[in-house]
């Protein structure tokens, strides 16, 4: 069958070529066309557009880009119906992606969504598009079937794909192969994940580096975003000696003692790593307080979030300074009744995901759908 998928970030990109793995595994026939990033790519699909083109973040920088958005629609419009898929699986990114499935659905085309937008945060209204123009909708948090049945709409949840991709077989070097191919101190680890978009690491990185002094027995290292140059990390670091690696995430984390995360799907992955760590956010001023007045969540974090409670701790906006931070991260480092409640935390987080094996599963299930 052929595959049109969209995925408009990095985490994105990571479930889908999971899920385009397994069905090229299912479907010995699958041919795959994209917007997405270089993983989708190395699952055989034709690239129409990177996602590194497309992640706008904030109500303010949204506007910025408004004359180059009508531009993407238009053209994966032409290409969508040029291709004419046998699907269209959408991969989060709701700004976008619930426009192309209305314009899908009316031109013949059925409609998957794969990874829900946050409706049950924001936006709740669009519930009624997504009943209207999506032929089917797979989740990733458990909690979200039953927000969706609150609205009459019955969705799929097969447990959620980083499982399968952060388990006890991942394989990652032993820590002095990890300190000594990068040219690393033999002194404890804490990883930053400042993010994967420009504007967000701009805004989190100088924050992040700032504590560094409070902590001379640590060496700080960057989990640097594929998608980024270097010399763009560079220009931010200027000469303190704060070191990066890429592609190397995993190892990172799993090496580290503690982490400081910016909010997103990172968060959850350094969380099933089993690293304690200090959510950070600062978005822009303004998009930060409309935000405020319309998201309907308690927490920002996908590990509390789906918890139900505070695991981590979140820094968020003006608590995000370097007195709080480093407050909350020697807490972390601390061994004591903080990072061992934090522990307890992950261990049942894990359980309500469910088990290894989503993405095989989610793969089955759409080629049921589809024939």
């Amino acid at each position: 069958m052929r595959y049109y998928l969209i995925a408009g970030e990095a985490s994105g990109d990571l479930h889908a070529s999971n899920l385009m793995r397994e069905l090229k595994s299912q479907d010995t026939e699958a041919v795959f066309r994209c917007w997405g990033g270089d993983m989708m790519e190395y699952q055989g699909g034709e690239m129409v557009k990177h996602y590194r083109d497309l992640a706008f973040m904030g109500f303010l920088e949204v506007v910025s880009h408004l004359p180059t958005i009508p531009k993407n629609f238009r053209f994966c419009e032409k290409d969508l119906v040029a291709y004419h898929p046998d699907v269209l699986i959408l991969v989060d990114y709701p700004g976008f992606n619930l426009r192309m499935a209305k314009f899908a659905r009316q031109h013949g085309i059925r409609v998957f969504y794969y990874i829900s937008p946050q409706l049950w945060a924001w936006h709740s209204s669009r519930v009624k598009s997504i009943k209207k123009w999506v032929d089917h909708m797979f989740v990733i948090l458990p909690f979200e079937q039953a927000f969706y049945a609150k609205y009459n709409y019955k969705v799929d949840f097969q447990g959620h794909p980083l499982l399968d991709v952060i388990n006890e077989d991942m394989k990652v070097p032993a820590r002095n192969q990890f300190l000594e191919s990068n040219s690393l101190p033999d002194k404890p680890l804490i990883a930053l994940l400042p993010g994967s978009r420009k504007m967000e690491i701009e805004k989190m990185l100088k924050i992040m580096i700032s504590v560094r002094s409070s902590f001379p027995g640590f060496q700080f290292v960057i989990a640097g975003a594929p998608s980024i140059q270097e010399d763009f990390y560079d220009v931010i670091l200027n000469g303190t000696g704060v070191r990066m690696v890429t592609n190397q995430t995993y190892a990172l984390l799993s090496h580290s003692v503690a982490a400081l995360v910016t909010s997103g799907t990172a968060t959850l992955e350094t969380a099933l790593i089993g690293v304690p760590q200090v959510v950070c956010y600062r978005g822009n001023a303004l998009s930060y307080q409309i935000a405020r007045k319309v998201v309907q969540v308690k927490y920002i974090s996908l590990v509390n979030l789906i918890s139900g409670k505070m695991i981590v701790p979140e820094l968020i906006q003006e608590e995000l300074t370097k007195k709080n931070l480093v407050s909350a991260l020697s807490n972390l480092i601390e061994t004591g009744p903080t990072r061992d409640a934090v522990k307890k935390g992950y261990a049942e987080l894990k359980r309500q995901l469910g088990g290894r094996g989503a993405s095989a599963r989610l793969a089955r299930l759409m080629i049921q759908y589809l024939t």
